[in-house]
């Protein structure tokens, strides 16, 4: 039995999802509602102490944060991996997928967003100042390294979709919606819209999820 706690426009949660369904692990989702800040509440507390999202329950055992969660799932399930074979395809991918996890994603978080706003007395337009600016240097940067690389096919790494990837569409979803400028990411783009045609990705859109609301 394997749960996932987590929200419909939560990247990390969109992550595992992605994995879930590359492995062909069928799994019940259990909405942790961000917007209302139900992740504020006592209940959720008593289990992600941090009040973040996703956490996944797999045989009465919870795991939490998203990269520890993905290894363990890559582990867990090994076919078809989301890691290269080999020592230094890992290094490399684990590199790229943490310029997202660690350099985008924790400032473009809700909560920190939220707090731009209400410290910097900015409103919206001032938390989407601030992600735009960060998703898109990040991105950019990121950009530069995947670029570099010699492939055959629109993926970052290899002939197919991969622990790159499952970083990487999530992290363009949140680049959209928030408006970030992807034209110097052309290598990021072609990966992105390879990989949302398979699949193990479009089943795991925010859009089609079960608690997913009107975009707006």
């Amino acid at each position: 039995m394997t749960t996932l706690y987590g929200y419909w426009r939560s990247s990390a949660a969109y992550r595992l999802r992605i994995a879930l369904n590359i492995k062909g692990v069928g799994y019940d989702q259990v909405s942790v509602n961000l917007k209302e800040g139900e992740q504020n509440g006592e209940a959720w507390r008593a289990i992600q102490p941090q009040g973040l999202v996703p956490v996944l329950e797999h045989n009465g055992q919870q795991f939490l944060q998203s990269p520890a969660i993905l290894e363990w799932i890559d582990e867990t399930w090994p076919e078809p991996a989301l890691l290269p074979a080999d020592a230094a395809g890992r290094a490399k991918v684990r590199a790229w997928t943490s310029v997202i996890a660690c350099d985008i994603h924790p400032v473009q978080n809700l909560r920190i967003l939220k707090a731009v706003a209400a410290e910097g007395g900015t409103g919206f337009e001032g938390m989407k100042a601030w992600a735009q600016r960060w998703i898109t240097s990040g991105l950019e940067s990121l950009e530069t390294l995947v670029a570099a690389q010699d492939r055959e096919t629109p993926f970052l790494h290899a002939d197919r979709a991969g622990m790159a990837e499952v970083y990487l569409v999530p992290q363009l979803y949140n680049a959209r919606r928030w408006g970030a400028d992807l034209t110097n990411c052309p290598t990021l783009v072609a990966a992105d819209e390879a990989a949302r045609a398979l699949p193990a990705f479009a089943e795991a859109d925010p859009a089609v999820q079960p608690d997913a609301e009107p975009e707006g």
